[in-house]
């Protein structure tokens, strides 16, 4: 089905969210007609605020919002969905539309397994009204489910479509930025610099870059955390990792649209201030592993951000020399570092997927930091 058919199909004129690879057709078709922050699409820094946002929308003009998110973001709707737009409590009509990830049966990666498997028993439990949207689906069917639910969502209700791979199709947005470092280069760079240390990759492609690089280069993965899932949590993971390992030197590779998610991290960061913990920020101002749509990180100075929180040595870069003259110009024990990296939007076409479980990943990082 064709993104803008389904928009039209589901009468909504206010939409938000988070993107997904799966609901990239209806990212890019909204894109497409109104860009990123307008009056009538905001994407969102998690799926919570956006479901906070698509409640603003209804209070002030009584219409049905529309809010987009993959399912493994489901965990950030699951308390404004319940103490927010639930009909006993304050009854806020919602259409989610949800990129199912981990569909079971389908192959897909671990970390989307789980999640996919409780998707459909938590919409249920949290008393939302659900369709499957599949590549047979036309938008009369999803007319006539709309008519159906109308009275659930006149009464306050929420519902949703489950989108399955395939289901949409739209001309891809091509996203680029003006940054000439890739972020793969930008990693190998970094590796350089933390020989010996821990280094905590975000999930999506961060984490894959780094996997590969360590094959290449002939090193173990044995110093490395891939947070698969779980976006926005790498920072309090590195957090704990250098609270409870003074000695050991931490690197956070973050990601701009990971950072922005849970940025109340950044504050918890900055309030320990771990002198041991180099945060990186890899900043392509884009949800790239999903797409390339655009975060807002345009709007946001990370650097001046860092410095109100507490980080204390704050380098940047946007070229590979700059970057050599950031990682040689603070040493250990300098205090807690930020150090953005402004980077190109896109990653090779060949570019793979860890060949390690999260299991054996993570007990390998924990042999390493028992010595």
């Amino acid at each position: 089905m064709n993104a803008n058919d389904l928009i039209a199909a589901l009468g909504a004129e206010f939409f938000t969210g988070v993107p997904d690879s799966k609901l990239r057709p209806l990212v890019d078709a909204l894109m497409d007609t109104y860009g990123a922050n307008s009056p009538s699409h905001i994407i969102a820094a998690n799926e919570g605020n956006a479901a906070a946002l698509a409640a603003g929308y209804h209070l002030a003009t009584g219409k049905v919002p529309l809010v987009y998110l993959q399912n493994s973001g489901l965990g950030n709707i699951v308390n404004p969905l319940l103490s927010l737009l639930h009909e006993e409590v304050y009854g806020i009509p919602c259409i989610f539309v949800i990129g199912w990830r981990g569909e079971p049966d389908l192959h897909d990666e671990p970390q989307h397994l789980v999640q996919g498997r409780l998707t459909l028993p938590l919409l249920e439990t949290m008393g939302v009204k659900t369709m499957v949207l599949t590549e047979a689906s036309q938008p009369a069917d999803v007319t006539a489910w709309v008519k159906g639910i109308r009275p659930h969502l006149t009464a306050g209700g929420q519902c949703a479509l489950l989108v399955r791979k395939g289901a949409l199709t739209h001309p891809k947005h091509k996203y680029a930025n003006e940054n000439p470092l890739r972020r793969e280069d930008a990693i190998a760079q970094i590796l350089d610099a933390a020989r010996g240390a821990v280094v905590v990759a975000t999930t999506g492609k961060t984490g894959r870059e780094l996997f590969e690089l360590r094959e290449v280069r002939g090193e173990d993965h044995a110093h490395d955390f891939l947070t698969v899932g779980s976006m926005g949590h790498a920072g309090a993971i590195a957090l704990g990792i250098a609270l409870h390992r003074p000695s050991q030197r931490v690197f956070l590779l973050d990601g701009d649209g990971a950072a922005l998610m849970h940025m109340g991290a950044m504050a918890t960061i900055g309030a320990a201030a771990p002198p041991n913990l180099v945060h990186v920020l890899l900043n392509n101002e884009a949800h790239e592993s999903v797409g390339g749509a655009p975060t807002a990180a345009h709007s946001v100075h990370f650097s001046a951000l860092a410095e109100s929180l507490g980080y204390r040595v704050l380098p940047s870069a946007t070229t590979a020399e700059e970057l050599t003259r950031a990682l040689t110009g603070f040493a250990q024990g300098d205090g807690l570092t930020f150090l953005e990296v402004r980077t190109a939007i896109g990653s090779r076409a060949d570019l793979g997927r860890p060949t390690t479980t999260p299991i054996e990943n993570k007990e390998a990082l924990m042999q390493t930091l028992r010595g």
